[in-house]
């Protein structure tokens, strides 16, 4: 059995947020909330079938390509990641990496199971050089969207000496409020990619994830005791530098603190948990961190568990590698999967 077990069979029938207060706002009235899912999962390629003239990313995803990406396989890949959402419950919130454009994200939100629970969604055009963005996709009744807003990464002159036209995802900020609790502040990230060595692009990273510690301190001098949740493919796991020290996320203690930012999966990685296989090992890659005044008990809403979604479905075995995430593609190779990547999720409580 994977070590995954623990979390394989995740009741299909638990709703995002269910019964307990009714919430008013400026946009009527919101679905009474008492426990609420957020969750994060990289979707791995999502691209519709079009070529796209201003993105050269996206001409390996399409119906003549190599890959023969057609107008079938992308509603099969849709109804795929709509059947996991499903399984979690379809969250309140959810963040979402490795898109190509608010069109998937339209197509998802309309034209799959999804459909039912009314999601919207915030996206911006971001220059990754491989034509790919982060986007926030949400319950309309359960979340109030009041400001949403893209921040450009630019890497300082002589980082990348070798690629000086590097370019990666923006930082998706969101600001909301999940039923009666008090602004809540979203944030959307997909760190660059170890592609190029780990150790030789960690100061990529380390770079994002302190641009990322800066918008959070910048947010905190404009409104006293903010609450935060930012999630992403961090692309390094929660004790490395760029998680560790650039954003200065800390492991779930006994207590927390106001003003700190907390990792709610760093004992996943104690554990050899993770949401990424590779070459055998799990890396916790994907994560959610949260402020400390989540965690306190003082205010609504308040952090509960942790967890990464996998059912079976979801899975294939690998001759060499084991249970693995099935995935989309295997270079050209057309397997019909999910995900490359298992999706995270945190529950709160009111």
């Amino acid at each position: 059995m994977s070590r995954f077990s623990l979390f394989s069979y995740l009741c299909l029938f638990l709703f995002g947020c269910s019964a307990a207060q009714k919430a008013v706002t400026n946009n009527g009235p919101l679905e009474n909330i008492g426990s609420c899912r957020l969750a994060f999962y990289n979707v791995e390629n999502l691209f519709d079938t079009m070529d796209d003239p201003n993105n050269t990313g996206d001409d390996e995803y399409l119906p003549t390509s190599k890959k023969t990406w057609t107008p079938e396989r992308y509603q099969v890949k849709l109804d795929h990641l709509a059947k996991v959402i499903e399984g979690m419950g379809y969250p309140a919130l959810i963040g979402l990496a490795e898109i190509e454009n608010a069109i998937v994200l339209k197509d998802f939100c309309e034209k799959t199971s999804l459909k039912q629970h009314d999601y919207g969604y915030v996206h911006f055009d971001s220059p990754d050089f491989r034509g790919i963005d982060v986007a926030l996709i949400y319950k309309k009744r359960q979340f109030n969207l009041l400001e949403s807003r893209p921040i450009k990464v630019e890497f300082p002159a002589g980082m990348i000496p070798d690629k000086p036209d590097y370019t990666t995802r923006d930082l998706l900020v969101v600001k909301g409020k999940l039923g009666n609790a008090a602004s809540i502040h979203v944030m959307v990230a997909h760190l660059p990619s170890r592609s190029d060595g780990e150790k030789e692009t960690e100061p990529r990273r380390m770079h994002v994830a302190a641009l990322m510690k800066e918008q959070v301190e910048l947010i905190e001098k404009k409104e006293e005791n903010a609450s935060f949740i930012l999630m992403g493919d961090m692309n390094d796991e929660p004790s490395n530098k760029s998680m560790a020290q650039s954003l200065g996320a800390q492991p779930i203690g006994n207590s927390a603190e106001a003003g700190i930012l907390y990792n709610c999966f760093s004992k996943f990685q104690l554990d050899g948990l993770g949401s990424y296989r590779y070459r055998g090992d799990w890396n916790m890659l994907d994560q959610i961190i949260i402020s400390g005044n989540l965690i306190q008990g003082k205010n609504n809403p308040n952090y509960s568990e942790a967890g990464i979604f996998q059912a079976s479905w979801m899975m294939y075995k690998d001759d060499k590698y084991g249970i693995s995430p099935s995935r989309t593609y295997g270079g050209d190779r057309y397997f019909g999967g999910y995900s490359d990547h298992l999706p995270i999720f945190v529950d709160l409580k009111w």
